[in-house]
């Protein structure tokens, strides 16, 4: 028997930087505001002196339980998908938080040309650049309209860093000076500026001095204990929900976040939805929560899971090309993070003190900043070195050719301990019609709910641009003076590990309802009440990390959803480019 509660203005799906920040300005703004979180409760105190790598890094403690529920994977429509059953292969985030808990820290804002590309890339370059068989398209919204909540994120988030010299326009600095500079940091940005590159430290949601944001809400400044990505922060020194934003909505008295709650369906009626209804994973009771408006924002997975099993919006067919949900599917696997590593005979790095946003970065090739003239791929991406502070065996490398035992393997395993150094390339990845979800067929849940099906595979378009990513890294580490150097290969297909945890897509924002699932506050086009918000809204992803743009669309989603409450129902700027498609 289902249990209905009382009803509330909003209900929100999901604790992290999406559901952490709606759930904040709706709950700031006086509104009763109850968040839903699949994961258990947790607190900064549980993770005050957690340093075990056995743990985290190697059992992944802070990530789902694959068990029961996870996504099924393959590359071709005509393919069985099969389940990925290990988190070594997938990384979902779980618990109060979510995935913005185990987060490294890199900060970028995407470009203008991101937010415009299809137009922009047709305005330089001519339709024929884009090929028939990719499905980017424009955003709806400008990098111009979207800085005023890049900004607010960043002062939210204490974000620690300094400009981008070719970036575009800011109105103001960010909120924290940028991290420190180790020797390893000082070399690629004094190389790459002698090679005519623009150099910066990377924006850091780890901070360089304590804080107090906006919101009055206190961080702390990083200790360089090198456990960023994949644990929770010892010191309160990393930019998370747990720190920020939900502690500010709690302090409202207007917001009550449920863990053990695993929401299976967006109830909807007469074309609104009219809550939720989610299972208490300890009791396993079935309970209804009403609410005037309901926010998705969970994993893209399970925003695009949702919409699937509720029948809302109409999902997406790749042999028609017609449909929304599920549609255009991106993230940023294993091929977009390749490089080049470099191996030092007369120079040693300190790699055990680091964090996980230290480090060194340009956007010389990142989105249109350079002629695509003469290269086969549009977009592109940025160089970064990084110095997480790893592990004394997870960064035991090698130069290839080095055998796996024995005298020489110990030899050079000895010699080469502090004395490489990895440049790589996160780059773009666009959208086709091929790569796509939708419900699996064959796979259940424990609830016998179909699981999430994800389609996806490798493009000329992504080896074309890691190739040239590679070649872009391997001359930035000769010119660092490396000895040998040892470069990624780029993979023929892509092999169903989902590292990386930047997966987005699949309810897409633009302007046109044929092509996209919601319009530019995240509201979705059919059901006027219901918000979708997080990664789930890209149309395609950009050449750096994502966590900046999801956090400036929750503000945008926030202020239209405060908008749609005080107007009695009506999102008078949603309906107007509705009207216009």
């Amino acid at each position: 028997m289902v249990v209905k509660l009382a009803k509330v203005d909003v209900v929100v799906v999901g604790t992290g930087w999406a559901g952490g920040v709606v759930s904040a300005e709706l709950s700031k703004a006086g509104y009763k505001v109850v968040a839903l979180e699949r994961g258990k409760n947790v607190t900064r105190d549980d993770y005050i002196g957690v340093k075990d790598e056995l743990r985290y890094t190697d059992r992944y403690e802070m990530m789902q339980n694959l068990a029961s529920d996870t996504v099924t994977s393959r590359n071709y429509v005509d393919e069985t998908a099969l389940p990925v059953r290990t988190r070594k292969e997938v990384m979902i985030g779980t618990d109060l938080g979510g995935g913005s808990v185990h987060w490294a820290g890199a900060t970028y804002r995407w470009k203008p040309y991101d937010f415009e590309i299809r137009s922009k890339t047709i305005e330089r370059y001519g339709k024929n650049k884009i090929p028939a068989d990719m499905t980017i398209q424009d955003w709806g919204i400008t990098y111009d309209e979207m800085e005023k909540y890049y900004d607010r994120w960043e002062k939210t988030a204490g974000i620690s860093g300094e400009p981008d010299p070719i970036g575009d326009m800011r109105s103001s600095d960010y909120p924290n000076p940028p991290m420190k500079e180790s020797p390893a940091i000082r070399l690629f940005m004094d190389t790459t500026k002698k090679m005519g590159y623009h150099p910066y430290r990377v924006p850091a949601g780890n901070l360089s001095q304590a804080y107090v944001n906006p919101d009055g809400e206190q961080m702390n400044q990083c200790m360089f204990c090198s456990f960023c990505s994949h644990y929770g922060c010892d010191f309160g020194a990393k930019s998370d929900p747990l720190v920020t934003v939900l502690p500010t909505a709690m302090k409202t008295g207007n917001f009550e976040a449920r863990t053990g709650a695993y929401v299976r369906r967006v109830l909807y009626k007469g074309g609104k939805a009219t809550g939720v209804l989610y299972t208490d994973t300890m009791t396993g009771e079935e309970f209804e929560q009403p609410a005037d408006v309901v926010v998705l924002a969970a994993f893209t997975f399970t925003n695009n899971r949702l919409l699937l099993l509720s029948g809302i919006g109409k999902p997406y067919n790749p042999n028609t090309r017609q449909g929304v949900i599920g549609r255009n599917f991106n993230a940023q696997f294993n091929i977009t993070f390749l490089g080049a590593r470099g191996f030092f005979k007369d120079k040693k790095f300190n790699y055990y003190m680091g964090a996980g946003a230290l480090g060194a970065t340009l956007s010389d090739f990142a989105g249109d900043n350079f002629d695509h003239s003469n290269v086969d791929f549009i977009n592109g991406g940025g160089i970064e070195l990084r110095q997480y502070g790893d592990g004394a065996i997870a960064t035991n490398h090698v130069p290839k050719g080095t055998p796996g035992w024995g005298e020489e393997f110990k030899k050079n395993s000895i010699y080469y301990t502090n004395r490489s150094l990895v440049v790589w390339y996160t780059m773009a990845t666009m959208s086709y019609w091929h790569n796509f979800l939708d419900l699996d067929p064959t796979y259940k849940d424990n609830f016998n709910d179909p699981l999430l099906r994800v389609t996806y595979k490798y493009t000329d378009q992504d080896r074309n641009m890691a190739k040239f990513g590679i070649e872009k890294s391997r001359e930035i580490m000769e010119a660092m003076g490396a000895d040998i150097i040892d470069e990624d290969e780029v993979p023929e297909e892509f092999d169903h590990v989902y590292d990386g945890m930047h997966y987005a897509g699949g309810v897409i924002m633009g302007t046109d309802p044929a092509t996209s699932a919601v319009n530019n506050y995240l509201q979705m086009w059919d059901v006027d009440n219901l918000f979708v918000v997080g990664g789930s809204a890209f149309p395609q992803f950009a050449g750096h990390h994502p966590t900046a743009t999801i956090g400036a669309l929750a503000y945008r989603a926030s202020e239209g959803i405060v908008n749609y409450l005080k107007n009695g129902g009506q999102l008078v700027e949603a309906k107007q480019k509705s009207s216009i498609v």
